[in-house]
């Protein structure tokens, strides 16, 4: 059994989006995303299926240049190799949920840059 908290030890980041890893599992990875408002991950790709869920605050999630806006509980699923990108439109909490074999450095370097 695995425990873990979207909101304990939260930390927003002023320059770029804050990613935790909050465990794994033995088939997926689960990651927390903290935005301030306006903060944005540019268009990227995952090589395998994700799922986004909005836990607190507002994202504008673009799928292929269509902006989705999804608030507090939405979740979003997305196949492999789909281009998308994420702007905090007020502060958020996101979790991803990745594909175990699927790089946690791969995330950070998406919000770093």
């Amino acid at each position: 059994m695995k425990i873990a908290s979207l909101t304990k030890d939260l930390i927003y980041k002023d320059n770029k989006p804050s990613i935790q890893v909050l465990l794994e599992t033995e088939t997926s990875k689960e990651i927390r995303i903290a935005f301030k408002k306006g903060q944005h991950m540019k268009e990227h790709k995952t090589p395998f299926p994700i799922v986004v869920e909005v836990f607190e605050g507002e994202i504008n999630f673009g799928v292929k240049g269509i902006q989705h806006l999804l608030s507090k509980g939405n979740l979003i699923a997305l196949k492999g190799n789909i281009p998308h990108d994420l702007t905090a439109t007020e502060d958020s909490i996101v979790r991803l949920s990745l594909n175990l074999k699927d790089s946690i450095t791969r995330v950070q370097e998406v919000a770093n840059s």
